[in-house]
């Protein structure tokens, strides 16, 4: 009952506004017709506002007549009077507010057209044309930033094609696979254009449906480009390829067509008087172009800051916190654009340890390191991981730019820090008590202390992690061993620090090199985050 009078309400307040309830469409949505008033403007004009039900979506708002004197292409309004008053996101809807947000938008849209009208530009609306393109997906697997011709891979999956713009064909084919596509063995030419004209759809004949559309589009944009395309077509065909795959880049955005060669239209005899060029007739495909090289994925969610693509990482223990560890870094980049992410573990995956680690039944009784590294390469195709199935203490890791100890293994970490010291960074992770606390400690410089000069001040009752002794409590019985009890959540907040300072390092931020994170609320912090220096006991430091 409660959304049938939050329906009514919404109606009556249109109403109110002039606005005449004419019935439901396809969807179940509310459609009502009346008129927008633009601010400033001496007429009104008619539109029909669609409404959810459910007052989970916008309102969707279409110009009945287009308002005379408009380009051919205009900001905000797509085919059909479509009109483009929000950006999808940036706005949080108020479904306990129903008429409120209504009447928002409603406002929002008066305003949009009134700009539109003045030829103004809405600087949140920058990207609305992908709303009006509605295209297939073009993947695009491209380090480089070259323009002029790539390499197009085109795949079967589903029954339907999926398209692929790479500049290395091993590294996307190995994507293809994982996706459980087949590969189509027709030759695609492609090209890359650079245009300095935003797109913006055509308020008529829109979408385009053949060559001489997007010919006559893009006229109205940049002719330059326009140019440019029909010679990229024109070559496709001369070089008798299957079809052609155009990316346009412009300054905001990039998106593609696909036009498969019709050789039947093509062939055609044309008429003494009718000499037009029998390519634009053919049919396009709109595509809309998604990035999926190694570094955008990675950079995407942290734009302005260095990732880990090209380092070269290695992590001792695939455990429970370097199982997690391992997965973070590679969404972080690790393993790509040249770089290698290297896996040491001798241990294997046992029953007792599926609870709380990144592996599942699945990889039972295999190696931690080689299991942990299929796993990585089925997540992201492409990358560089390496296995070590053995025993730290004889791997040979090679050139590394930044090693970090997951073992948990106190004894082992202070070998690992003497075994490979500065200028090489060395970054431990480790468990405090059963679940207590997690900690991270990065030695990145000669000045600073290393992973064994803690252990000094905590014998001095320096640096300790809580103000109260850290609980010892134990688990396990017979063959399996005794072991510290605490939850998977504990490993991956143990990971996620790891995954932070590594983030940090490479980035310069190297302060505070000791971090703690308290787990259990019922703690008190000990130590603050800080830099520690050489412990004047310390045999590595002062060997």
């Amino acid at each position: 009952m409660r959304g049938n009078t939050a329906i009514a309400d919404v109606v009556e307040s249109l109403r109110e506004r002039g606005f005449q309830f004419v019935g439901k469409s396809t969807n179940g949505w509310f459609k009502l017709n009346g008129h927008l008033c633009p601010p400033g403007a001496d007429r009104v004009y008619p539109c029909e506002v669609q409404f959810d039900p459910t007052f989970l979506n916008m309102p969707r708002i279409r110009l009945l007549e287009t308002p005379s004197g408009l380009p051919a292409v205009v900001p905000h309004l797509g085919a059909g009077g479509d009109l483009c008053y929000l950006a999808e996101g940036s706005v949080t809807l108020d479904i306990y507010d129903p008429v409120g947000q209504t009447l928002a938008c409603l406002d929002r849209a008066s305003s949009v057209l009134g700009r539109i009208i003045g030829g103004e530009m809405v600087e949140d609306l920058a990207e609305e044309f992908f709303a009006y393109w509605r295209g297939e997906c073009c993947f695009v697997d491209i380090e480089g930033n070259s323009l002029g011709r790539q390499q197009c891979i085109v795949a079967e999956a589903g029954g339907r094609f999926l398209w692929f713009i790479t500049d290395n064909e091993d590294r996307t084919v190995e994507k293809i696979r994982s996706l459980s596509a087949k590969i189509a063995p027709i030759t695609i030419l492609t090209y890359r254009i650079k245009t300095s004209a935003q797109p913006r759809p055509l308020i008529s004949n829109w979408p385009p449906v053949t060559v001489g559309d997007i010919l006559s589009w893009q006229s109205t944009l940049d002719r330059r480009c326009r140019r440019k395309i029909h010679a990229r077509i024109k070559e496709g065909i001369k070089n008798k390829a299957n079809g052609a795959l155009i990316i346009i880049e412009s300054p905001l955005m990039t998106y593609g067509l696909a036009i498969w060669f019709d050789r039947k239209l093509l062939s055609q005899k044309e008429k003494r008087a009718d000499r037009r060029d029998l390519s634009f007739g053919l049919k396009v495909i709109p595509l809309s172009v998604v990035r999926i090289d190694s570094k955008y994925l990675a950079q995407r969610n942290i734009p302005g800051s260095k990732t880990l693509a090209g380092i070269n990482l290695a992590i001792a223990g695939c455990g429970t916190i370097g199982g997690y560890l391992s997965e973070m870094l590679v969404k972080a980049g690790a393993g790509t654009c040249g770089g290698t992410l290297t896996l040491v573990d001798f241990d294997h995956l046992f029953p007792q340890n599926l609870g709380r680690h990144r592996l599942g039944f699945s990889d039972l009784l295999k190696n931690k390191a080689e299991a942990m590294a299929n796993e990585l390469r089925r997540l992201a195709p492409g990358t560089d991981i390496r296995a070590l199935p053995v025993d730290v203490r004889q791997a040979e890791l090679g050139r590394l730019d930044l090693l970090i100890d997951a073992t948990g293994e106190e004894s082992l970490g202070h070998w690992l820090c003497r075994s490979y010291s500065p200028p090489l960074p060395m970054l431990s992770i480790w468990i405090e008590g059963p679940g207590t606390a997690i900690r991270g400690f990065l030695r990145s410089t000669t000045s600073g202390a290393c992973y064994r000069c803690l252990w000094h001040s905590n014998r001095r009752g320096e640096l300790h992690t809580t103000v109260e002794p850290l609980p010892t409590t134990l688990a396990g019985h017979g063959c399996e061993g005794l072991y510290v009890p605490f939850p998977a959540s504990v490993s991956v907040q143990a990971a996620s620090l790891g995954a932070e300072m590594a983030l940090d390092w490479i980035n310069g931020a190297l302060s505070p090199a000791l971090r703690t994170r308290l787990v259990d609320p019922s703690a008190q912090l000990a130590t603050p985050d800080c830099d520690p220096i050489k412990d004047p006991d310390c045999p590595i430091c002062n060997s």
